[in-house]
């Protein structure tokens, strides 16, 4: 799949009196994408709800059924056509697409509606998936709602496949295009096999859909979350979609237009790099002290641009994905797979795997029962893991068979309240190394074992860890939102993470300082740890090592060059002694303008 259009002249032309303008959104797949508007929202209402006589529901049934029997064609195709340019372990994903159109529930309620009310099929359709998506859309459970979205575009798959030529909602263009829906989703994100799809706007949507990963695995830049999109985009319009910076251009005046074509045609000739090159001597204060930053990834695709751009080393790989995917545990050899890839992209560089951190809101059964009161203070983490120990052990000996000579696997626990759970999951661990070394599987390759500190007790219990960990992980996000008791993904709290809050900066001292002291590594994370009125501080506290999405490296060098290791040692000083968050304010605009400066 290319990434810009062969030919950017839009295949409608667009009014001269139609102003240019700006929409934002939240970035899934990075990535630069020129084309024409192609706008696919299919509305369910468009099944009006109508009686057919009782002549006609055999009929219905039989053209249910062929329409089932097509979409699984279509699937299967698409499967195909995706083998070998996504990992296997998201051509899964369509897999649960097939198993909906054998989905005994779905199949009885659409054949009931038809036989017991004789409603049309095409209503029929409409109003199962419509009934579903509103229930699930009511539970506050974002894999449910994944689950909702599934539902909704096999049921839109067969409805197209209902539909006359004429009667479809809009021609495909003869070219490339910028696909423009109101959410993330399978069956539209694909024409011809997704061969020109160019890039994907949509209104609704988030990170973690099983579209959104599909769209990352194959390197499509896909922006989500764009208010008023559908709105204000109309068929035809040209926009810029720039998907690293969450940004959609529409109708960009001639000049900008030209600024792009220019960075298109220096990538043919090869004079654009298409990923930034990043390397151990790129992150220097001013004065010249080095930092090194590693990569934090939760898919391979995102190992792999990470790998290409020059990133040694994966200091936190998230590994939440293959148990999103399906309702089942995934197997032993999948996970096997999963990680001997991203070891294997990683060219001998360690690379720290998180162990599963999930609690109830994710909707696993296996894990949970059902949401409780408190998601986030309830089973999660290692209490859940621990409360669980099949799924954990099941882990632990996937990563301990992918040890292999050359490789160093560091394990990482997550959300560790006390020294106690700590030494469980080690248990645990020690436990599944002697039944494989019982069992003749040799483990030549490096494995250390750590633990994620995201808690106060954590970081308050920080010298009784580092007796039993060998290295620790710091959760800078996660921490600062315990810390605080502020949600930072409340909307009206946001604030309070732009800037760094003197509790948070003392506690991470004091947890740097213990490591320092115990002679053990102590790695910081998260992309908040990233914002340039975060990370002077944070590198004046003592911090020195960092693991950081790829997408941020640029931001965070250009924030590195923009302050002397002297000025963020004393800023953080002062910052440590303050009462509290607004007291710093004139210290962090005081590096905002020199950030700004610098770019």
């Amino acid at each position: 799949m290319s990434e810009l259009p062969t030919n950017p002249t839009p295949s409608v032309v667009v009014p001269e009196a139609r102003a240019g303008f700006e929409l934002r959104g939240t970035p899934v797949a990075p990535g630069l994408a020129l084309g024409t508007v192609h706008r696919k929202d299919y509305d369910l209402s468009r099944a009006h709800a109508q009686r057919v006589p009782l002549d006609r529901i055999e009929g219905e049934l039989n053209r249910f059924h062929a329409s089932l029997q097509e979409s699984k064609r279509q699937l299967d195709e698409l499967r195909s056509q995706l083998a070998g340019k996504v990992p296997a372990d998201h051509l899964r994903i369509l897999d649960t697409h097939v198993a909906y159109l054998r989905d005994s529930v779905f199949l009885s309620d659409v054949e009931n509606l038809i036989l017991n009310e004789q409603m049309s099929l095409e209503a029929a359709i409409a109003k199962v998936i419509s009934d579903f998506d509103r229930i699930f859309r009511l539970v506050e459970n974002e894999l449910l709602r994944e689950r909702a979205v599934d539902l909704r575009d096999v049921g839109i798959r067969v409805l197209r496949n209902l539909e006359q030529p004429e009667a479809a909602q809009a021609p495909e263009p003869g070219g490339d295009y910028v696909l423009v829906a109101r959410e993330l989703s399978i069956v539209d994100m694909f024409h011809l096999g997704g061969r020109e799809v160019l890039g994907i706007v949509t209104e609704e949507g988030g990170m973690t859909s099983h579209a959104a990963i599909l769209a990352r695995s194959m390197g499509v830049p896909t922006l989500t979350g764009v208010d008023g999109l559908l709105e204000r985009a109309a068929e035809g319009d040209f926009v810029i979609l720039d998907a690293t910076e969450g940004v959609v251009r529409v109708n960009p005046d001639e000049v900008v237009r030209a600024q792009y074509h220019q960075v298109r045609a220096a990538r043919d000739r090869g004079a654009v790099p298409q990923v930034e090159a990043w390397n151990a001597e790129a992150f220097k204060t001013q004065d010249g002290t080095l930092v090194r930053v590693r990569a934090s990834c939760g898919n391979l695709p995102e190992v792999e641009r990470a790998s290409a751009a020059g990133v040694r080393g994966i200091g936190l790989y998230r590994t939440e994905l293959l148990y999103l995917i399906d309702k089942e545990q995934p197997s032993l050899d999948s996970l096997m797979a999963h990680y001997g890839a991203v070891l294997e992209e990683a060219a001998g560089e360690p690379v720290t795997f998180r162990l599963l951190d999930v609690d109830s809101s994710f909707g696993i059964r296996y894990l949970h029962e059902g949401r409780e009161a408190n998601p986030a203070l309830g089973q999660a983490g290692a209490r859940a893991l621990l409360t669980h120990e099949g799924v954990l052990r099941r882990q632990l000996q996937a990563l301990l068979r992918v040890a292999v000579e050359g490789t160093h696997v560091r394990i990482a626990v997550p959300f560790v309240v006390d020294v106690a759970e700590l030494r469980r999951v080690k248990e645990a661990f020690f436990e599944v190394r002697m039944d494989l070394q019982r069992a003749r599987h040799p483990i030549d390759g490096e494995v250390s074992f750590g633990a994620v500190v995201e808690t106060p007790a954590a970081a308050m219990g920080v010298r009784e860890l580092l007796q039993e960990a060998d290295f620790l992980l710091v959760s800078f996000d996660s921490l600062s939102q315990y810390l605080l008791a502020a949600d930072r993904e409340h909307r009206d709290l946001g604030e309070r993470f732009e800037t760094v809050h003197p509790v948070v900066l003392r506690t991470l001292q004091s947890v740097l300082h213990a490591a320092r002291e115990a002679g053990r590594e102590c790695c910081v994370t998260d992309p908040g740890v990233a914002r340039p009125g975060v990370l002077p501080f944070v590198v004046g506290a003592g911090a020195r090592d960092f693991s950081l999405p790829p997408v941020t490296l640029d931001d965070v060098q250009r924030s590195l060059r923009s302050f002397t290791l002297e000025r963020a040692v004393d800023a953080a000083r002062k910052v440590g002694s303050a009462a509290c968050q607004a007291d710093v304010l004139p210290l962090v605009d005081s590096f905002l303008r020199a950030y700004d400066a610098a770019t």
